[in-house]
């Protein structure tokens, strides 16, 4: 489908949603005032492509085409999901992560105009009016960070709009979701990062952050807000400080439609790729004895739905949560910790203490090793060397991102372990060449998750987001890796074909919402074509403008 909005008083070259600068005819220029205000020449959409194409290629280095494809999405939305959806594989580590980290430290420099909705804490008992001023009133989708942890960087404030923003472009770029019914926004309630507190061009609140009461009652305020002023709205959680991320999602899943996708996307394409490794080595996942570097929300998230998996293969909950270790900056987690969570505690297994990640691999002896730690090099030689030494094909996920912060890199996995290990990062590396075989690692990026969530929510009108439905997500991302792809190492679906991929797995999300009773549509009888006939595609409306 094609956008379907009506006409805005925004004057035409203005307006990114219908601008179609050279594809506009010359009877519609006519008509809507641009007669004279463009070239003669008439184009179409494949060869406004082509231009773009071109100017990016000249671009000295990836940030300057984001800020280029940036500045397209803002003047013709169509022409930019045209080319971002042309070549995923290409487009999408510029327009989101790796590139986007980049953008988002020198936000507060590269800010040109405004992208979603800024929310800021001085807007405390107005949060209605200000959502109430977005110009579309039928949302489906808001998107909304804090900035208090954005990727592997660390609280960066209002400078962390860019996240907001480019997760919600993922969802039609990556799933063909319709972009007219998604909200970008900031929730600005400050920053623990002096340095931007001190910068004239920050353009932040410049003050601590709240306590988590206060905290709390602002979110209950949106949340409130949103349930009356956009009744079908799901509330997408984005890069919330660890204790804020997981408190907030346990005050709200069971209530209305919302999820955390560092939490829960994070957790479900790092089950994907455990689906994969473990078809490649032949074993179960109860069999597995899994270690996490980093306890965090993002590794806490993971570990739950792991205990959810292996609850599924008939473990309970004390026998799954045994399965897994963790370990974080002050060390092992184990009970003599008393700096821990409530929800670190229940992996806090009988074990002596160590801050050695080396030492914790060597008697603990796991058969998976996943870094959520954002601690570079954190997989030192020794310990990927240990790992090797204790399975044949040890499985290893290097998960933090940005690259720089990556616990180690494929080559060194690769190498380390003689080109044995079933590697992937959070970051896509180059395929590396080990002994006359080419090996391809995996991408765990949530991009190949929460697009295709939203989509089958979207669909379904679902009225809560399971764990289920994030379990379902990660065996259908998972099926779709072929036995060629899995005999190169690759454990998760090509980037290029991201878009079938998402599709395929949102109609295997849809049924299982429809099977729980969770949708508020009725089920059609061919989903297939239900979904297909769904999606957005970056088409003019104008039969000239094709």
């Amino acid at each position: 489908m094609t956008s379907d909005r009506t006409a805005s008083s925004l004057p035409p070259l203005l307006d990114a949603v219908h601008n179609r600068e050279t594809a506009f005819t010359n009877e519609e220029r006519h008509k809507n005032g641009t007669l004279g205000l463009l070239p003669d020449a008439v184009e179409t959409l494949d060869r406004q492509m082509e231009r773009v194409l071109w100017q990016l290629d000249s671009k000295s280095n990836d940030l300057e085409r984001f800020l280029h494809l940036n500045g397209l999405s803002q003047r013709n939305e169509t022409l930019f999901f045209k080319v971002v959806m042309s070549d995923p594989k290409r487009f999408l580590p510029i327009v989101y992560d790796p590139t986007i980290a980049d953008a988002c430290l020198q936000y507060n420099r590269l800010f040109e105009r405004p992208q979603g909705l800024y929310l800021s804490l001085r807007h405390k008992g107005h949060v209605k009016e200000i959502l109430a001023n977005w110009p579309e009133k039928d949302v489906r989708f808001i998107c909304v960070s804090s900035g208090g942890r954005i990727l592997g960087l660390g609280d960066i404030g209002a400078n962390g709009m860019g996240i907001p923003v480019g997760k919600l472009q993922l969802y039609t770029a990556c799933a063909a979701i319709p972009p007219q019914g998604l909200m970008p926004m900031l929730l600005d309630i400050g920053t623990t990062n002096q340095k931007l507190i001190d910068d004239p061009l920050y353009l932040g609140l410049r003050q601590a952050p709240p306590s988590s009461d206060e905290l709390d009652a602002f979110v209950d305020e949106l949340v409130a807000a949103i349930q009356e002023l956009y009744p079908h709205c799901c509330l997408h959680f984005e890069d919330w400080k660890g204790d804020d991320a997981i408190r907030l999602l346990a005050r709200y899943r069971d209530k209305i439609l919302c999820y955390n996708d560092d939490i829960q996307g994070t957790a479900a394409i790092t089950i994907a790729g455990l689906d994969t490794a473990l078809s490649i080595k032949g074993e179960a996942l109860k069999e597995q004895r899994i270690l996490f570097y980093g306890a965090g929300s993002a590794g806490i998230g993971i570990a739950n739905m792991i205990v959810s998996a292996l609850q599924d293969e008939g473990l309970s909950e004390t026998d799954a949560r045994a399965r897994i270790s963790m370990m974080d900056i002050n060390g092992l987690i184990e009970p003599s910790r008393q700096d821990l969570n409530p929800s670190q505690k229940v992996f806090a297994h009988s074990h002596a203490a160590t801050k050695d990640l080396a030492e914790a691999v060597k008697s603990i002896k796991p058969t998976v090793l996943i870094g959520v730690s954002t601690n570079a090099g954190g997989f030192t030689e020794e310990v990927v060397r240990t790992m090797a030494s204790i399975n044949d094909k040890p499985v290893i996920f290097a998960l933090s991102n940005p690259t720089d912060k990556a616990e180690c890199t494929a080559e060194q996995a690769y190498r380390w372990t003689d080109g044995r290990a079933l590697f992937a990062a959070g970051v896509q590396f180059d395929d590396v060449t080990l002994n006359g075989k080419t090996l391809t690692p995996g991408q765990a990026n949530n991009f190949y998750i929460f697009p295709a969530v939203a989509l089958a929510v979207w669909a379904t009108q679902a009225r809560r987001i399971t764990d289920e439905v994030f379990l379902e997500a990660a065996k259908a991302t998972a099926e779709q890796v072929t036995a060629e792809q899995r005999a190169h190492g690759l454990l998760f679906p090509p980037q290029k074909d991201v878009l079938r991929v998402e599709i395929n797995t949102a109609i295997k999300i849809a049924r299982q919402i429809f099977k729980s009773g969770l949708a508020q549509v009725p089920e059609p009888e061919d989903i297939v074509d239900w979904i297909e006939s769904k999606l957005y595609r970056p088409e003019y409306t104008s039969a000239n403008g094709q």
